[in-house]
């Protein structure tokens, strides 16, 4: 596609994940207890990106425990500069000293927090950016290093156009977002309800973003 068609990919995934666990009880338990053993879902989310139509079924779980992992290394690399850059901001001697006492100081410091929180979330917004497609890719190659190929990834990107990726991932982060601060703000059973429907929720995310990334075109 030349354009990205979210309203499509927002269907389809939305249909992607009913026919994957509507009715079929046995996978979406198997699921939420690999929700709780966190790489299995990734590893789940691996098979997705591959391609994967209609869902594929959780087995193989040591297979899918090692490509979870592999993802969450991927993550954690990623995240790394993040972190970085966070101790950078809020751990410089400034910070740490500023009197208290002083009004001048303690205005200094609040411009300081909020223009290094400013810089830290369009870093965090760029990894995020980037991690996304580099999951994918990873998954597509079955090769770490493909993770890192910026060149490729970043063409990628170009090629579903930055302001249609943008506003796609914005468009399934709302959806994924609303539908968990309405289960959190639910009194006793809200994180109950979360963690159930965590395995829709991720179903959903993962097809959501298999497709985006097939809106760029053939590898």
């Amino acid at each position: 596609m030349s354009m990205v068609d979210s309203g499509r990919i927002l269907e389809d995934s939305l249909d992607y994940a009913k026919e994957g666990l509507a009715g079929r009880w046995d996978r979406w338990i198997l699921l939420i207890l690999s929700c709780i053993v966190f790489p299995l879902f990734l590893g789940y989310a691996v098979r997705v990106y591959r391609g994967a139509n209609p869902s594929p079924k959780p087995e193989n779980w040591g297979g899918m425990f090692i490509d979870g992992i592999k993802l969450m290394i991927v993550g954690l690399v990623y995240a790394l500069p993040v972190l970085i850059l966070e101790v950078i901001l809020f751990a410089s001697p400034g910070m740490v000293k500023t009197s208290s006492a002083n009004p001048d100081a303690i205005m200094g410091l609040l411009l300081a927090v909020l223009l290094s929180s400013i810089i830290l979330v369009i870093a965090a917004t760029l990894i995020w950016l980037i991690i996304t497609i580099a999951g994918v890719r990873f998954a597509r190659t079955d090769n770490f290093s493909e993770a890192f190929n910026f060149r490729e990834i970043l063409a990628r990107i170009g090629r579903i156009g930055w302001m249609d990726y943008i506003v796609s991932l914005l468009m399934m982060f709302i959806v994924v977002g609303i539908t968990a601060i309405i289960c959190l703000v639910l009194p006793f059973i809200g994180p109950i309800l979360l963690l159930i429907l965590l395995p829709a929720l991720g179903l959903f995310s993962a097809r959501y973003i298999t497709l985006l990334y097939e809106s760029g075109g053939p590898e």
